[in-house]
């Protein structure tokens, strides 16, 4: 059990039978009355975000996260295949549960599966992938103003705003948490 008072963000609590982690936090103390905790929810499963606001005596039952290192395999239709690679035990996940969390992740690279009670929510890919430009138009000189970019298809099939330097066959570095071009490599 954590109290509100104890609220951090990234925490995980199980309340209203759904499972939630704490985006932001507040204690508030107002001038007049008592004390509170202002809280913006995050519902883990369906992705929605709440506000509520705690007593900070309030208590919560703290939920339990397991995050298990996989490698993604392959891609079958709607359902993409992994396997722990300590046991070799595969998993298929479905479409759903995956989102879009895979589109810079190629076969055979290493992911993060979140679950809680065994039932998989979520995807981490890595912070970071190096991957290859498969399509892109050629940059032209003189047509820089400042900062300009272009679109570029990488190998797994994502869309990339990169330099207009960046050419047809280089690696780049992406971060997959906002999708930006980061360098080349």
């Amino acid at each position: 059990m954590i109290s509100a008072g104890d609220f951090r963000n990234g925490v995980t609590i199980e309340f209203d039978s759904n499972v939630y982690q704490i985006i932001e936090f507040q204690h508030v103390k107002p001038g007049k009355g008592a004390a509170f905790v202002r809280t913006k929810l995050k519902n883990i499963k369906s992705g929605g975000v709440v506000e509520k606001t705690f007593r900070p005596t309030e208590k919560c039952p703290q939920a339990r996260i397991d995050r298990k290192e996989m490698q993604y395999l392959y891609a079958d239709g709607d359902l993409y295949n992994f396997m722990d690679t300590e046991n070799y035990e595969q998993v298929a996940l479905s479409a759903e549960s995956v989102g879009d969390a895979l589109k810079f992740v190629k076969e055979n690279e290493m992911v993060k599966v979140c679950s809680h009670n065994g039932n998989v929510f979520a995807i981490e890919p890595p912070l970071f992938v190096e991957l290859d430009i498969t399509d892109t138009e050629p940059g032209f000189k003189g047509d820089t103003a400042t900062g300009a970019t272009k679109p570029a298809i990488v190998e797994t099939g994502a869309q990339v705003m990169v330099p207009l330097f960046v050419e047809q066959g280089d690696k780049i570095k992406i971060d997959t948490r906002t999708g930006e071009y980061l360098s080349r490599v």
